[in-house]
């Protein structure tokens, strides 16, 4: 399926979005986040049975920030409202993300900055080609991080880092990234594709309803007291323990066979 700077394949019950405007290194456009709200819908249909969801960039970049092409026309001493795209398109695409009915896994095929770096981050497993980086590109044009990098990294990799990555703008290499545990997998280039595929199949075919409920917790985490959260964990339990896939992976187990989940 193509849409405007979006491509978005299906592998059986697995959705790959690509990122897809090569000329600018897939940076992102008001067009672009157009393409890819009706991307999610396609992926949120449940008629396309989709199980995991895989977001990649076309080309030699995963993601280089936000389109700035044509952009470039505030004069000093204006007062334009350089956030205004933010919550009007950004924010709505990452918040349907973060409400995903199944897991993301993002695969970094190349430099991931700005905004590109902030939908990298959004996935629940990251997997990064071993010659790609992620950059904090704000300050270099004067404006301050956004679309949730303020919140994603402290919690991710410290507020030590979080802001030597922000106020410098030096590019953090995959292999020091996995080495700070910003993400879970670096391969060879050549191999990212294949193994990004291998392990979203694996995800897709696992007990789904589970799965969307693990990285709920997760996402919940953070803002919770002990109390809210052991309150999450019991609503939580009690959905996915009502669910096929839980009689199923019981029933395997007994039987010493591998589970057939059906995501139900």
């Amino acid at each position: 399926m193509q849409f405007k700077h979006v491509t978005l394949d299906f592998d059986g019950p697995v959705a790959i979005l690509k990122l897809d405007h090569q000329e600018v290194m897939n940076a992102v456009s008001i067009d672009m986040l157009g393409g890819l709200a009706e991307a999610l819908d396609a992926i949120e249909d449940r008629r396309n049975d989709v199980r995991c969801l895989v977001i990649t960039g076309a080309g030699r970049a995963f993601c280089t920030g936000a389109n700035l092409q044509g952009r470039n026309n505030t004069k000093p001493g204006s007062r334009k409202n350089a956030g205004a795209a933010l919550e009007i398109a950004f924010h709505p695409f990452l918040r349907r993300l973060r409400n995903m009915h199944c897991p993301i896994v993002t695969s970094v095929n190349g430099p991931a900055a700005g905004a590109g770096m902030s939908f990298a981050l959004m996935g629940d497993m990251i997997l990064c080609a071993r010659s790609s980086y992620f950059l904090q590109a704000f300050r270099r044009i004067g404006l301050v991080p956004d679309c949730g990098s303020t919140w994603l990294l402290p919690r991710l990799i410290g507020k030590a880092r979080s802001v030597e990555l922000s106020l410098m703008g030096e590019k953090l290499p995959a292999e020091k990234a996995l080495e700070w545990g910003l993400v879970n997998r670096v391969y060879d280039d050549a191999a990212l594709a294949d193994e990004t595929m291998k392990l979203a199949h694996e995800l897709a075919n696992g007990p789904t309803i589970a799965l969307s409920l693990i990285r709920k917790l997760y996402w919940e985490s953070p803002e919770n007291s002990y109390e809210e959260q052991l309150n999450l964990e019991f609503e939580s339990q009690r959905i996915a323990g009502a669910a096929e896939d839980f009689s199923e992976g019981v029933t395997a187990f007994l039987e010493k066979r591998p589970a057939k989940f059906k995501g139900k």
